[in-house]
């Protein structure tokens, strides 16, 4: 076979979406947030909504989000996605807006704006990749932390008698009532690949009907925040992070009657 046959349309199996830049990746080998980027990547490009979307990223692993998606791009403060999202939808309504933000950031420092964005029903896309851990910053403690979990700031673990529990800040903002559409998904195989992907797809097309925010979690792992190889942390995070941060939907639309 030809290398022409081989590229040609119908033997083509994969390929790069445009709306993804040539720019490398930062993240290290083995992170989710390549994968995440992809998949959102393909949405907008499915839609066909590349020129009428707006992305939103804060400080963490995400900082660097608008030199990989070749779409309009507002970089905020740490924790401030939400609102700064708020603004850009109110102001460009007939725009798909979202965010794209880590657990120390819509979780910790973020948690007001989240919470609010959420309760007020915003009309955006929250994604959160969830790690339970600091990845950028020297792997600290996260609200998202699991319990006895070891970081650089909780080297004997997470102990929840002084330091509480984690976080889960998903199930929290499925019982406001601006959020019309919260799920928790994961990209560390290709079956759950493509589950993430139609989640993502509906959260945006969700932007059409103007019902609220569609929250999605994406648990993620942090080979090097977790000091694992990339294989070991999809296993740690199959093993420890699904059973407390369990995948599936958690608040979908109402039926119409």
């Amino acid at each position: 076979m030809t290398r022409e046959e081989i590229i040609k349309p119908e033997n083509l199996v994969y390929r790069r979406t445009p709306v993804l830049t040539d720019n490398v990746m930062h993240y290290c080998p083995g992170c989710g947030h390549g994968t995440v980027h992809r998949l959102i990547a393909e949405v907008i490009e499915e839609m066909g909504i590349q020129d009428k979307t707006i992305g939103v990223a804060p400080v963490g692993c995400s900082v660097l989000a608008y030199n990989y998606f070749d779409v309009d791009f507002v970089e905020a403060a740490h924790g401030r996605a939400p609102a700064v999202a708020t603004a850009i939808k109110r102001l460009h309504q007939n725009h798909f807006v979202f965010t794209y933000q880590g657990d120390g950031d819509l979780a910790a420092i973020g948690t007001g704006e989240t919470i609010h964005a959420c309760n007020r029903g915003e009309n955006i896309v929250i994604i959160f990749v969830n790690n339970g851990i600091y990845g950028m910053t020297g792997g600290q403690m996260a609200p998202t932390t699991l319990p006895n979990m070891k970081t650089s700031t909780s080297p004997y673990g997470r102990d929840v008698e002084v330091m509480g529990p984690p976080l889960k800040i998903t199930e929290l903002v499925a019982q406001l009532p601006g959020t019309y559409y919260v799920t928790r998904q994961a990209v560390y195989t290709p079956a759950l690949v493509r589950k993430a992907k139609k989640a993502i797809r509906q959260a945006f097309e969700n932007q059409k009907l103007n019902k609220g925010v569609s929250f999605v979690e994406i648990v993620s792992n942090c080979n090097s925040g977790w000091k694992l190889t990339p294989v070991k942390s999809n296993e740690w995070l199959e093993e420890n992070m699904l059973p407390f941060y369990p995948l599936g939907d958690i608040k979908v639309p109402a039926k119409e009657v």
